[in-house]
């Protein structure tokens, strides 16, 4: 059994698509996911990068391309009233919500959270629907409390250190594959696609670069 940590961030529309389309992609392989909740904004920062929202036309093109994925794999969606907006309350109600170890969500909250903000084009942050969320999941902790925020920014820095830059994320055997369109390559290496067995992996990064440092 392939154990797979899931990096996400419920802001992400391309990680909820990933999630909605993740049983799909692992249909009849032997496998275990991990869902682990992480700020996506600390982790774009953490490589100097601008997340696609803050660059106009890529906004506009990145809305127009998660509506169409979705109507394209029969993914039910719609962009919330506002975005992007904060996802710290979901992130922090999530992690505040669970019994699992390790900085883990189960498959449900992760779910009850994502559909919440990407079905019904509704504002995300909208206080009365995270309090509605709230009595729905009845967190055992303290959503604001430090312990919650201190495994939110575990979980961060963990998926930074396993080369995470941006969600969906997924790691397996310490490899990463990324995005949504990442998933048919994840299902690859989990079929023992011949691929992965030479050293394309390995070597397709280890050439210099032409671009001028610092």
């Amino acid at each position: 059994m392939k154990h797979i940590d899931f990096y996400l961030d419920f802001v992400s529309p391309y990680a909820y698509l990933a999630f909605e389309h993740l049983p799909q992609a692992l249909e009849g392989l032997s496998h275990e996911v991990a869902y682990k909740p992480v700020l996506l904004g600390a982790v774009v920062r953490h490589h100097g990068q601008r997340a696609p929202a803050e660059i106009p036309a890529k906004r506009s093109w990145t809305y127009r391309h998660v509506l169409w994925l979705g109507h394209a794999h029969g993914i039910p969606i719609e962009m919330p009233a506002t975005h992007p907006y904060n996802p710290l309350p979901h992130l922090r109600l999530a992690l505040a919500a669970t019994a699992l170890p390790g900085g883990q969500i189960n498959r449900y909250l992760a779910e009850t959270v994502f559909r919440e903000v990407w079905r019904g084009g509704q504002e995300a942050a909208d206080p009365a629907r995270l309090t509605g969320l709230a009595q729905r999941l009845q967190p055992a902790r303290d959503p604001a409390g430090d312990e919650v925020k201190a495994q939110l920014k575990a979980n961060t820095d963990e998926a930074i250190a396993q080369g995470v830059f941006g969600t969906p994320a997924f790691v397996v055997d310490g490899r990463l594959f990324w995005g949504f369109d990442g998933l048919a390559m994840l299902r690859a290496y989990l079929t023992g696609d011949d691929w992965f067995a030479g050293s394309r992996w390995d070597e397709a990064d280890q050439r210099p670069s032409a671009l001028a440092k610092g």
